[in-house]
């Protein structure tokens, strides 16, 4: 199994829930996250001043999926995610020993 963390602009959460489910994915985690890549941030005026911004908003997604399904999940997310503009984020995936659900105590697959 395998975890697919993807840290995305807010605004294309909506899309990317959509491109995971018509994967067949069950579940996912979001976050609320801020931080900065490339783009180290952005400049902007509110009521005349002018401030640096140094955190840009972002979420952060997860998703444990099969290790058969995790590049076209990877795929998926990316696409979905995609502007093109400095600032689309990043996707990774870790390897995951164990799931297990909590109400039935079901463990590995059958957890998911």
């Amino acid at each position: 199994m395998k975890l697919i963390t993807a840290v995305v602009k807010p605004y294309r959460l909506a899309e990317v829930k959509t491109a995971l489910q018509e994967l067949g994915v069950h579940g996912l985690t979001v976050t609320e996250a801020s931080g900065y890549g490339r783009q180290r941030g952005h400049t902007e005026v509110y009521r005349g001043a002018e401030y640096q911004v140094d955190l840009v908003p972002k979420v952060r997604i997860e998703v444990v999926v099969e290790d058969a399904e995790s590049e076209a999940v990877i795929e998926a997310v990316v696409k979905a995610a995609q502007t093109g503009k400095i600032g689309d984020g990043k996707v990774w995936a870790v390897p995951v020993e164990t799931v297990v659900r909590v109400r039935t105590g079901e463990r590995g697959p059958d957890a998911l």
